[in-house]
């Protein structure tokens, strides 16, 4: 048996805090040697003012259970919602409670945001097609939850990996890889698929892949007379070296089943998608599985900084001091204001509380279903993705 292990920070470490930037360990020693432990607020925050571009804020699940059973009180906005500048968390209590937390804070807002929104702008850019994500094999194996949970948070439709859909409660779904096709040999494709549909439960989907030894076209006629009435569909997963005019590619697809009878025969494709390519082809395409356009977008460069000590306002150089709120305007808009003067006319208050000395308050706030109710609310009230994923 293998003595190696794999690179990768336990959950142990994490809640014990040593998941931590060494600086924070230094700061510690110091304040305690000092006898300082000051009450602070603070705020996390990515961009100080509106900007026009709006992302998603996801992981606020596994950020409250890094401080529950924690002397503070989190406030935060709900999972899934939009936010445009100012803080989308507010942290109180003694800074030594949560001080050496911050990195692993950061670390799981940041990266699940960022999927996150990357996730919406991929399903807005085909919100009648069914979208599914196949971007973990990008991304580090213990990272492949929160890439599967933040796509689904955005509104996608399900996603490839078992282990994740295990964590998660939900099923992955999939069906063949290249990799079956040419296990059966060239000209072989009809074993392949006549295989699978005896071997794999009835309740899987037969989904054949038809582009691994021919032309799509050719591959797809001959699925459809291998499987008939059982199979549902055809994926086309053509490399892009050998892709051409994808869209022509489809649609020659879709006339000729269609011409030869085979109409409910559905047409999924996947390989390098760009929210872009999801736009051209939504008209002829009934499902999409897209990778890395989701798994490898860039994390929101949040920040932690404090704002008040001992009820005064404060902030280094650059960060807006004092407490704030932030609201949602009748519009879609977004608002940032102090939080001890009144927001804007009928505008919703997006701060709410999460976590109340240690104990959680609102687990909706980070539930998942409420979370994709949220993300798509929103993003039909600011319209985001209406072009290009932002608003």
């Amino acid at each position: 048996m293998s003595s190696l292990e794999f690179d990768i920070v336990s959950e142990e470490a994490i809640r014990s805090g040593r998941a931590t930037d060494a600086y924070f360990d230094r700061t510690e020693t110091v304040l305690e040697h000092a006898s300082k432990n000051p009450h602070v607020v603070a705020e996390v925050t990515a961009d100080q003012f509106p900007d026009g571009d709006y992302e998603l804020l996801c992981g606020l699940g596994d950020a409250i259970a890094l401080f529950e059973g924690r002397n503070v009180d989190v406030e935060a906005i709900p999972e899934g919602r939009l936010f445009d500048g100012g803080p989308v968390m507010r942290i109180s209590g003694p800074y030594l409670e949560f001080a050496r937390y911050e990195t692993a804070l950061l670390g799981f807002l940041s990266h699940a945001s960022g999927i996150a929104t990357a996730a919406l702008t991929v399903r807005q850019a085909a919100p009648e097609s069914t979208v599914l994500s196949f971007g973990a094999r990008h991304v580090h194996p213990s990272m492949a939850a929160i890439v599967e949970r933040s796509a689904l948070v955005a509104g996608l439709d399900g996603f490839s990996h078992v282990a994740a859909g295990e964590l998660l409660g939900r099923e992955a779904g999939g069906t063949m890889p290249h990799a079956l096709l040419l296990a059966f040999g060239r000209g072989n494709q009809e074993l392949a698929w006549q295989a699978f549909d005896e071997a794999v439960e009835a309740d899987v989907p037969r989904i054949a892949l038809c582009d691994t030894f021919s032309d799509e076209t050719d591959e797809a006629h001959r699925a459809a007379r291998t499987l008939g009435d059982r199979l549902d569909g055809v994926r086309l997963d053509t490399t892009g070296s050998r892709r051409g005019d994808f869209k022509h590619i489809v649609r020659e697809v879709r006339w000729e089943l269609d011409a030869a009878g085979y109409e409910d025969v559905e047409i999924f494709v996947s390989g390098g998608l760009r929210p872009d390519d999801l736009r051209s082809l939504a008209e002829f395409v009934d499902g999409f599985g897209v990778g890395s356009a989701i798994s490898n977008a860039d994390p929101v460069d949040f920040a932690l900084d404090i704002v008040e000590i001992d009820s005064e306002a404060i902030a280094k150089r650059g960060k807006l001091s004092g407490v704030k709120s932030v609201y949602r305007t009748t519009d879609g808009g977004h608002y940032i204001g102090h939080a001890d003067q009144p927001g804007p006319t009928d505008a919703e208050e997006l701060l709410v509380p999460v976590l109340a000395d240690g104990t959680v308050v609102n687990e909706t706030a980070f539930d998942l279903d409420a979370a994709a109710d949220r993300a798509a609310a929103d993003a039909s009230l600011t319209g985001f993705g209406a072009s290009d994923g932002t608003v």
